[in-house]
């Protein structure tokens, strides 16, 4: 089990995602790519994985789309989905956060985005230093 504060002082892009989802399925090697291009000891991207189930099929789903640079987060129960729609942050999948080094979020997203272009390193490589990173 993990929560937000394992990752203090780290900037997060914390993503939930679903393989029946292809929206989601679609960013998920933009996604990879980011974090292949700006991963870093001050910056990830946190894919969680929102399948309800074993974690066979979102491995295997990851696998083959050759998304490798990206730590498997998986939330079976669908905790962190139903919290952030309760809090108004989430209309359905995908989903994308940007949350500071200090636990707070910065900014959020609903729906599909081309994590791994330039806009999106751009976004990024400002948000970071706007936190100081």
């Amino acid at each position: 089990p993990m929560t937000l504060a394992d990752f203090k002082g780290k900037t997060v892009l914390l993503n939930l995602w679903a393989t029946w989802c292809v929206p989601c399925r679609e960013e998920m090697p933009a996604l990879n790519a980011l974090q292949a291009a700006s991963g870093s000891g001050k910056f990830e991207v946190a894919a969680v994985n929102v399948d309800t189930g074993s974690d066979e099929k979102p491995k295997a789903f990851l696998s083959d789309f050759g998304v490798d640079r990206l730590t498997y987060y998986q939330d079976p129960t669908l905790g962190l989905f139903n919290n952030l729609k309760k809090r108004g942050l989430v209309l359905g999948l995908p989903v994308t956060l940007l949350v500071g080094p200090d636990g707070c979020l910065a900014a959020g997203m609903n729906g599909p985005a081309d994590w791994g272009g330039a806009d999106a390193r751009g976004y990024i490589d400002a948000a970071l230093k706007g936190f100081g990173a």
